[in-house]
């Protein structure tokens, strides 16, 4: 599932594409908004809140999004082939002047009043990105669940928004713990940090094609996706189980020597390790 910094990349392009512009192209391909023809409105903004999209129109509408596992939205210039799946796969196509965005595998897709957008994005903490962040409200979320493992806690939309499963395994290694550590066992200074270095990866990932954390010629990351590849610190052979609340399960990677605190059964990850043993980082 695409993390804070690609879904703030996305919105970025969708609003450099269309803000300003007046829509001459509007199709709603899912049944419940076939009927609906958005031409002839102007784009005010595309902002992202989290991991949600909200690209607003005149006349007091926003269309909301979500890429989930799958979604994407593509710009085209005129005449540019579409690329980003088969016909079938596209959700809406938005088009102004000399661009098209166009929304594949959308599994979230919304048109609601703008003033209503809290129904959908006001459940969330806050955003690592945005405008609303507030480290010390973000911690407190966290802590509000001193027994729940500290990567469930991170994931969880509603103690802070941005963080996916990429960023949940690479922030727990550079703060030296697993991912399974209470997040009330989290040692003070360590916690005093989190805030802080979540928003720091994600800002300074989020211009960039290629995500990275570690600062390393030639390595990308240093967990995620490494199993069973030596830890880029100490060697140790990186892990990988699932982790989840039991709703799902998510791939987390961690270093057995690097990182304190409770981890898995030696057997746990076998089922993950061989598909994500190719992954890139």
């Amino acid at each position: 599932m695409p993390e804070g910094d690609t879904v703030w990349q996305t919105a970025k392009r969708l609003h450099d594409a269309l803000a300003g512009k007046v829509l001459t192209a509007s199709d709603f391909r899912v049944p419940k908004y076939a009927t609906v023809d958005l031409s002839g409105r102007r784009v005010l903004s595309t902002v992202p809140r989290g991991k949600h999209l909200l690209t607003r129109v005149e006349g007091g509408l926003s269309l909301h999004t979500h890429l989930r596992m799958e979604g994407a939205w593509r710009v085209f210039g005129d005449g540019e082939r579409w690329k980003g799946g088969p016909a079938h796969q596209i959700r809406v196509v938005l088009g102004a002047e000399d661009r098209t965005a166009v929304g594949y595998r959308l599994q979230v897709m919304e048109l609601l009043r703008t003033t209503e957008e809290g129904r959908v994005v006001g459940h969330l903490g806050p955003d690592l990105l945005g405008p609303d962040w507030n480290p010390d409200l973000a911690l407190a979320n966290l802590r509000a669940d001193p027994a729940r493992p500290l990567g469930e806690g991170l994931l969880d939309q509603r103690n802070l928004a941005g963080i996916g499963n990429v960023y949940k395994s690479e922030l727990c290694f550079l703060l030296g713990v697993t991912p399974w550590l209470p997040v009330g066992a989290l040692p003070a200074d360590r916690a005093a940090h989190l805030p802080g270095l979540a928003r720091r990866l994600l800002e300074v990932n989020r211009d960039r094609v290629v995500r990275r954390t570690t600062g390393l010629p030639h390595q990308d990351l240093f967990v995620y996706g490494r199993a069973p590849r030596p830890c880029l610190r100490c060697g140790t052979s990186v892990r990988v189980a699932d982790q989840g609340d039991g709703a799902q399960e998510r791939p987390t990677y961690w270093c057995p020597s690097c990182q304190r605190g409770p981890a898995p059964a030696p057997g746990a990850p076998q089922h993950w390790r061989e598909r994500y043993r190719r992954t890139p980082g």
